[in-house]
């Protein structure tokens, strides 16, 4: 064992999650299919706490930061894709007891990719996990084709640029919602690749102003038929329910079920989500699909390891070609990753990766 530098969080007494820099002991023995990583970035994202409470992994503290990027630098007897000095990138498992912002690291062969050469650390990093949702919801729950409509709800999130521009990419007209007039410009912008003139969204639809109604824009840009398919960003459940800044902008569930044409797809992250029997009832005359996303289930099964790993390699390769351009601020040191963190969790920036120096 040895002692290094992590960012963890623990849940305070009033349920408030808190983030602390601590030291921490990293194995240092090497297992027949690991890989030592000497970790050059890693993205920061949202905990789900009750995620790690329902799956029964909580403990005092919950190390932070899986989406790492690095150099291998020793690797196990068995280990067969990997050699030392590749380019690797990777999602850390949901149970890792080690913090992606440890210096290094040691890691199952099989949850890394190579990063390719013309990848930044940073866009490697800020892009591997909400690319693997993007291609969870779109290829795996919604299974979209050509000449389909979809609807992302707050497009300027990291998770819905890369949703948009892989819906794109695949010939799917794109509508999306903004949760602000800068989300609105930023979205506005969005073009497939540098210097084209064409943009990536149909409709851009500023859910902020109470007087934009999102179920007649959607039906207007589709001739009354509704989307094909919806990826929202949570919803209100109830008409009474207490709003917040950022509730106050979510679609009610009704809203979605009206805006979903016949044969539709819901793709949700909603976990709490509660249909009433009108609401499946509508769902039904529509013969519309509901699905939950949840991209942690990739590594729940050995039998899904090849598609997993499929998928990250289409991602890095999407990131090579510049389909994919992810939203990512500004990187930071390790010494700013508890200030990055809270921000983040609270949403008050989109996406940040911390760079090893």
């Amino acid at each position: 064992m040895v002692r290094m530098k992590g960012l963890f969080c623990r849940l305070s007494d009033s349920e408030e999650v808190k983030f602390v820099i601590q030291e921490t002991d990293v194995p240092t023995t090497i297992g027949n299919h690991q890989v030592k990583v000497q970790v050059k970035g890693c993205a920061l994202s949202p905990v789900d706490t009750k995620l790690y409470n329902d799956l029964k992994l909580q403990r005092d503290t919950a190390p932070v930061g899986r989406e790492i990027v690095g150099t291998v630098r020793q690797v196990g007897p068995k280990v067969t894709f990997f050699q030392p000095d590749d380019e690797v990138v990777g999602i850390l498992p949901l149970d890792t007891e080690v913090s992606g912002l440890c210096s290094t690291i040691l890691i199952h062969e099989q949850l890394l990719v190579p990063k390719p050469e013309k990848v930044s650390w940073v866009s490697a990093a800020g892009a591997v996990r909400d690319g693997l949702r993007a291609y969870t919801a779109l290829h795996t729950l919604a299974h979209m084709a050509v000449g389909q409509i979809l609807l992302v709800l707050d497009g300027a999130s990291p998770f819905g640029v890369l949703a948009i521009q892989l819906a794109h990419y695949h010939g799917i007209k794109v509508l999306a919602t903004a949760h602000s007039p800068d989300d609105l410009k930023f979205l506005e912008q969005l073009r497939p690749s540098v210097g084209t003139r064409e943009s990536l969204l149909a409709r851009v639809i500023g859910v902020w102003d109470a007087k934009v109604d999102l179920v007649e824009c959607c039906l207007e840009e589709t001739g009354g038929l509704g989307v094909d398919i919806v990826i929202d960003a949570g919803v209100k459940l109830y008409d009474e329910e207490p709003e917040s800044q950022q509730k106050q902008q979510l679609p009610h569930k009704h809203e979605i079920i009206t805006l979903l044409g016949v044969g539709g797809h819901w793709v949700t992250m909603e976990n709490n989500l509660q249909l009433d029997p009108p609401d499946t009832h509508s769902l039904f005359l529509k013969a519309a699909s509901l699905s939950f996303l949840n991209d942690e289930v990739w590594t729940a099964s050995a039998a899904r390891e090849g598609r997993y790993l499929h998928i990250l390699r289409d991602v890095m390769e999407k990131l090579s070609t510049g389909t994919f351009r992810p939203l990512v601020e500004e990187p930071v040191p390790l010494y700013e990753a508890t200030v990055s963190m809270e921000m983040v969790q609270k949403k008050q920036v989109r996406k940040r990766v911390v760079v090893q120096l």
